[in-house]
């Protein structure tokens, strides 16, 4: 089933100025996920968040889990927050996934929203490498998770001599640092302890912790 939104979808899109993107595999979601999008509500005012589980996603080398068991988790662990869709787009698109389409789309349902992506501490490494990062930078503010890192530091570390590319002067001037604690989470380290069926507790919410359980989910084949 696909993203659900009221009868007055579109009286309530006029009423969102600042609407946050929040994309990931979400495999499995973890405190940090929401922790960032909690901070980024507080710190933007943003009026709403759509997290947009990956689909088909042309950077990964491994295969995801299942979309459905990806998308049932982004909902349990982002329920709390009032202000957050999980946004099923992006798995019902067919071929590669890229983050430029799920912005121009949202920028037309929203042409009145500034539109803020929010990246975390992972994504914003590889940000030099994105498909037209140009034209993302462009629709949308980038704001990436500092880690009580300054931009500066953020900027000289994406442009040092590891980065596959650099970016323009023009993008970084529209990057937003979003501050917020060092989260020790893994979705690797949760995925290998899930396999080993070790406790997940304090790594990901009871409610997501029952869910892998119950779903047999990171176990090997």
């Amino acid at each position: 089933m696909g993203l659900s939104l009221p009868p007055n979808a579109s009286a309530e899109n006029a009423d969102v100025r600042r609407l946050g993107v929040f994309g990931g595999a979400f495999d499995p979601p973890h405190p940090a996920h929401v922790a960032l999008v909690e901070s980024a509500i507080g710190q933007l005012h943003l009026d709403r968040v759509h997290v947009v589980p990956t689909g088909q996603a042309w950077h990964k080398t491994r295969a995801l889990t299942d979309a459905h068991h990806r998308v049932a988790m982004a909902r349990l662990a982002f329920e709390p927050l009032p202000q957050v869709v999980v946004d099923e787009r992006e798995v019902l698109r067919a071929g590669p996934s890229y983050t430029v389409d799920t912005l121009q789309a949202l920028q037309t349902e929203f042409p009145q929203a500034q539109l803020y992506l929010l990246l975390g501490d992972d994504q914003r490494r590889s940000l030099p490498s994105w498909h037209q990062i140009a034209e993302i930078g462009r629709i949308a503010i980038i704001c990436a998770a500092g880690r009580d890192m300054a931009v500066r530091a953020w900027n000289e570390d994406l442009d040092s001599p590891a980065s596959p590319a650099k970016l323009s002067d023009t993008l970084q001037a529209r990057i937003l640092n979003l501050d917020m604690p060092l989260m020790p989470h893994s979705a690797t380290d949760i995925r290998v302890l899930a396999a080993q069926e070790q406790t997940l507790t304090g790594l990901v919410t009871p409610a997501i912790a029952r869910y892998i359980h119950d779903h047999h989910l990171y176990r090997p084949h």
